[in-house]
């Protein structure tokens, strides 16, 4: 027995992706071809996106938003969660990324379900807004630029509904966020994140050991 989350080590890694990981052939493919890219350390863990999937089955979430779309991989789990009439915004700046993300929704049956924008996720949020968007979306993931995390947050806090989550991906940050002598900027974005996350109490939290850590923030007002 244990009274603390274990370490795991190669060995207990492979034996949770077999007794409980069930990645289909085509989401097996995408990472197959996102490890060729420059930066493929950013795409997602298979049991990080099995476990999204069953968040948004559980939440019976329709309309969710994903800031940092990459290759697609979190995206198609997402969306596949969710039910016909689900909508999915994904934001992103690249378009080499995301042309990959693009196939792979038409080959997975989701793409009906996506719109994607190209942009500075920032300038499609506020266009939400705008649009009478606040307090109706069901689930945000945030896994883009660490500096602008806080800014994604407070706009996603507008946009969800009460009882709805954001999940927040990298703030365990590879450890580094517990090494003092670590000041690299990405490493302080991610410690002014977690501590503020920890301070605000118009939420519910939990910091979940899965992948690089994965913060689940539930909206507690109105």
């Amino acid at each position: 027995m244990s009274n603390r989350t274990l370490s795991i080590d190669d060995r207990l890694y492979d034996y949770l992706c077999d007794v409980c990981i069930n990645e289909s052939d085509l989401l097996h493919q995408l990472r197959v071809e996102t490890a060729q890219l420059e930066y493929s350390v950013m795409q997602i863990s298979p049991e990080q996106g099995q476990f999204m999937s069953l968040l948004i089955r559980l939440m019976n979430a329709r309309r969710a938003i994903e800031i940092g779309t990459f290759t697609g991989y979190s995206s198609i789990c997402v969306a596949s969660a969710m039910p016909d009439d689900g909508r999915l915004i994904c934001c992103d700046i690249s378009p080499q990324w995301t042309s990959i993300a693009e196939k792979y929704w038409a080959l997975a049956g989701v793409e009906d379900k996506i719109d994607l924008y190209i942009q500075p996720a920032e300038q499609t949020l506020q266009n939400l807004l705008d649009e009478g968007g606040e307090r109706t979306f069901d689930f945000v993931f945030i896994d883009a630029d660490k500096q602008n995390y806080i800014m994604y947050y407070e706009m996603a806090l507008r946009l969800l509904r009460k009882g709805g989550m954001i999940a927040v991906d990298n703030t365990l940050w590879s450890g580094t966020v517990a090494d003092p002598d670590n000041i690299e900027p990405g490493t302080r974005a991610i410690r002014r994140f977690n501590e503020m996350v920890q301070k605000d109490d118009r939420v519910s939290k939990s910091l979940v050991t899965i992948g690089d850590g994965l913060t689940l923030i539930v909206k507690e007002f109105d």
